[in-house]
């Protein structure tokens, strides 16, 4: 009887074993998640993106917004030019509650006609 018993206690073990990995895996991911705190949606993130970057950008010049590419909750990418003629240039504006980061490039013309 202790001989086939044995076999099953085995396999009993291993399986308890596996399922208690699992539980202090998913015991361990919540503990991490609830100590990072909860990150609040923002209602209208697209608009306020689009108005911290445009303030953020105005001292560059004429500000024209191209486009805002949500990145996650309460972030966001805003891309646009400044300035006017040849003194135009591209900007990209990352927005995280506030803008936290602002890269400014030349615009190069396009050399040959696309015909």
């Amino acid at each position: 009887m202790r001989a086939s018993l044995l076999p099953i206690l085995l396999a009993a073990a291993v399986a308890l074993g596996g399922c208690a990995a699992s539980l202090a895996a998913g015991a361990l991911g919540a503990a991490i998640q609830a100590g990072q705190g909860e990150e609040k949606a923002i209602p209208n993130l697209g608009q306020a993106a689009a108005d911290a970057c445009r303030a953020h950008a105005a001292r560059f010049g004429e500000v024209r917004i191209i486009d805002v590419n949500p990145r996650g909750p309460g972030r966001a990418v805003v891309w646009g030019t400044v300035g006017s003629g040849d003194a135009r240039r591209s900007f990209e504006c990352r927005y995280a509650g506030k803008v936290a980061g602002f890269r400014l490039r030349a615009i190069t013309p396009r050399r040959g006609g696309a015909g």
